[in-house]
């Protein structure tokens, strides 16, 4: 769109603005280009130049996006070694969030800070004539009141969510399955499903070993879920039944509550040694201990 625009410069933002449709209908494969039309159709004398400033901010998001990419990795070796459902790795895995937060955010105010100053000596040459260009747009339409870093951070923060959606780590649940793949159960054999005869329970991991069903329930806090389980211990045929929990919430009335109803119980290895009264009710283990070993002990 950016080529379409140094193409045309000299014809009138109408004509712009049924090219920039043209290209969209033959070259955007997407079912709705609603969004992207709603965009174009707001283009006039006033907000051409803001739309085509947008396009290139466009092209610097991905280059900063990189940047705070490698802070997030960065700061996601820090989960080398630690058990995928302790205390610690959450901790972790939260902090990557928002250090890759931090870190865009960072790196914008800095970017513009330069751009504002007229700096372009922190990039490659190939790239110079391009950023003069961007610098000369970034003092105009800050003269006309527009703060070009609002508009960039729009565009920037949505990435970098997605960045740490995709990257940071692993939801709770995620992070189950890996320990269920890693000890050996196939993950094709692995499914999330409804109980057969409690249809109001949904057994986040659904699986058979040696012939026998495993339903596993998890959640980082157990809240009232508990109780769910506990309603569908009594009236399902599966053959052993399992919440998984950080268990930082956990009391001792609710640990022998689940218990008492034949659910088993893995917490946090940080949660199992500080809560005393843990390690003296039968069927709970820190989540560490999960193992095939364990789960055929299980009956």
């Amino acid at each position: 769109m950016l080529a379409i625009y140094f193409s045309n410069k000299k014809v009138g933002v109408d004509i712009l603005t049924e090219l920039f449709y043209a290209y969209i209908e033959d070259k955007i494969k997407r079912e709705d280009i609603g969004s992207i039309s709603a965009v174009i159709a707001d283009i006039d004398e006033n907000t051409i130049d803001i739309f085509v400033f947008s396009l290139k901010l466009n092209l610097i998001k991905d280059l900063l996006l990189q940047e705070a990419k490698i802070a997030q990795t960065i700061k996601a070796q820090k989960l080398e070694g630690l058990n995928q459902l302790s205390l610690a790795y959450d901790k972790v895995s939260t902090q990557v969030a928002y250090a890759t937060r931090i870190s865009g955010a960072l790196l914008s105010l800095l970017f513009f800070e330069k751009l504002e100053s007229g700096n372009t000596n922190f990039i490659s040459e190939s790239t110079e004539v391009f950023l003069e260009s961007l610098v000369n747009s970034y003092k105009t339409l800050s003269k006309r009141g527009i703060e070009p870093n609002q508009i960039f951070m729009l565009l920037f923060s949505e990435s970098i969510n997605q960045s740490i959606t995709s990257l940071a780590g692993a939801s709770f649940e995620d992070r189950i399955k890996n320990i269920l793949i890693s000890i050996g159960i196939p993950n094709d054999g692995i499914e999330k499903r409804h109980d057969d005869n409690d249809s109001s329970t949904e057994f986040d991991f659904f699986f058979n070993y040696k012939h026998r069903k495993y339903g596993i329930g998890a959640k980082r806090t157990l809240r009232e879920r508990y109780k769910q389980f506990i309603k569908t211990s009594h009236m399902s045929k599966i053959d052993v039944m399992i919440e998984i929990t950080l268990g930082t919430d956990l009391r001792e009335n609710i640990a022998k509550s689940i218990r008492s109803h034949g659910v088993y119980l893995f917490v946090a290895d940080e949660v199992y040694k500080t809560k005393k009264f843990l390690q003296h009710i039968d069927g709970i283990f820190p989540a560490s201990k999960l193992s095939l070993g364990l789960l055929e002990k299980l009956k």
